[in-house]
């Protein structure tokens, strides 16, 4: 292969046609399976999302079964740390990282394993092994998660390795960095989570972070900000609420109240009170300025080679999807189930949901929306589940509140079953008060807005 050098940079770099191909090959094979969209039967997914849903059609039914026994390994691997403090793991950061837990941690993990057993065995009160509540878990999002953790795990390097997140960064620094406060890079982030699934934007965002390229408020807005869910989901909720002809109103209030979104809440409590330090043990890793004679493109292309030149093996890259994979099974399936389940359980055997959404009766009303009183409990059962609101608000007349009801749902990002314990199962600086602080200041937020452009369309 030829190795001859290009013209020299101003500084003296050079790069080699090696440095350009490590950069193009690898990152276009990491687009291609997170952001091209591709057709199937069911309408348009990703790669990463195709693969995982012919995994599960391939080996679902064992799926739940595997994912238990990973929850105990999770939590025998935490105990025998504790316990015995081996040197195989306490001197390996990646497993020290992993099993070496507080206390707080291993008893949701503890309490993930215990009602998975409960569900896979169904033994116990049904109230956690019911198919609304464990069930829902175990047998629905447990075998997706655990699927496209592991295709989502393996490939994720691709993206983050050989120097497309320099290249996107750099492109947008002047978007993302006034309007939302955050480096350009965080804009792949958000695109990934668009077009596949909040989860794959978290996991991003999450290794990022990790890595020194986001301080804790910009990894914790990008996570509660611009993980938003997949035009696939909102496709399934406006279906299940049968409000199909009205998709490009109804993906275009996303967009607007989203975006209006984005704007405040790096601006305001609690997210504009998270320190601008990088994660412990690493050092933060800025964007450079772009230096006023050299052209935007030119400098975004040289950042990208020069992180593809340093790029690391095959074997190495290999090495770092599995220790994704590894992390995402052990420190977040049981994570997941914990939350997942106490939340559900609340959702569906106590009033605690219909009492919380009574304050939104009169701001429905107030805002001219029909059958108030059956949409007020939607606008915060949503937080145990996204597709709760639906689940509630279907039988509702109005197609104006069911709309709303979809479009809210989709904007307010958090919920504990799935989205919410991947956030507090990673290492991301955001706690239960924050999620719940979050949840409630985006649906004000995006309320009034979504019902303005309801009004508009019915």
């Amino acid at each position: 292969m030829n190795q001859t050098p290009n013209r020299p940079d101003q500084d003296g770099t050079s790069f080699t046609s090696n440095d350009f191909l490590k950069f193009l090959i690898p990152s276009l094979i990491g687009l291609m399976f997170f952001i091209v969209p591709i057709p199937t039967e069911d309408g348009f997914t990703i790669p990463v999302a195709f693969l995982s849903n012919q995994l599960i059609g391939v080996i679902g039914d064992v799926v739940p079964t595997l994912a238990v026994i990973m929850m105990g390994i999770s939590v025998l691997g935490s105990l025998w740390t504790y316990l015995a403090k081996p040197a195989f793991v306490l001197e390996r950061p990646h497993f020290n990282s992993l099993l070496n837990v507080t206390p707080f941690w291993f008893a949701m993990r503890v309490i993930g394993l215990i009602a998975g057993i409960m569900t896979l065995l169904v033994i116990g009160p049904e109230m956690i092994t019911s198919e609304n509540t464990g069930g829902l878990l175990l047998y629905e999002l447990i075998p997706i998660l655990f699927a496209t953790f592991l295709f989502a795990g393996l490939l994720l390097p691709l993206l983050l390795n050989f120097g497309l997140l320099e290249f996107v960064g750099t492109m947008l620094i002047k978007v993302m960095r006034p309007l939302f406060k955050l480096p350009g890079r965080a804009s792949l982030d958000s695109l990934a989570s668009w077009v596949g699934d909040a989860t794959i934007g978290i996991l991003l965002t999450t290794k990022q972070y990790e890595n020194g390229y986001y301080t804790k408020r910009e990894a914790a807005v990008i996570a509660t900000t611009f993980s938003v869910v997949s035009i696939t989901f909102t496709i399934v909720i406006l279906s299940y609420m049968e409000l199909d002809a009205y998709f490009l109103q109804y993906y275009g209030a996303i967009i607007v109240s989203g975006v209006v979104a984005a704007l405040i809440m790096p601006r305001i409590y609690p997210l504009s009170k998270k320190a601008d330090t990088p994660y412990e043990g690493t050092e933060l890793k800025p964007e450079e300025p772009v230096p006023s004679n050299v052209s935007m493109p030119k400098w975004a292309l040289r950042q990208a080679l020069l992180k593809s030149r340093s790029s690391k093996s095959f074997g190495a890259t290999l090495k770092d999807g599995l220790q994704n994979v590894l992390d995402m099974w052990l420190g977040i399936l049981p994570i997941v189930m914990a939350v997942g389940t106490i939340a559900l359980v609340i959702a569906e055997y106590t009033p605690v949901f219909t009492i919380l959404g009574k304050p939104f009766e009169p701001i429905l009303m107030l805002l001219q929306v029909p059958e108030a009183e059956a949409a007020a409990q939607t606008m915060v059962v949503g937080f145990a589940d996204m597709f709760l609101p639906a689940v509630l608000g279907s039988g509702i007349e109005s197609e104006m509140t069911r709309f709303i009801i979809a479009t809210v749902s989709v904007t307010q990002l958090i919920f504990m079953s799935e989205v919410g314990g991947l956030l507090l199962g990673s290492k991301l600086p955001i706690s239960f008060v924050d999620l719940v602080l979050i949840f409630l200041l985006r649906t004000f937020i995006t309320l009034p807005i979504i019902v303005g452009i309801a009004h508009l369309v019915f």
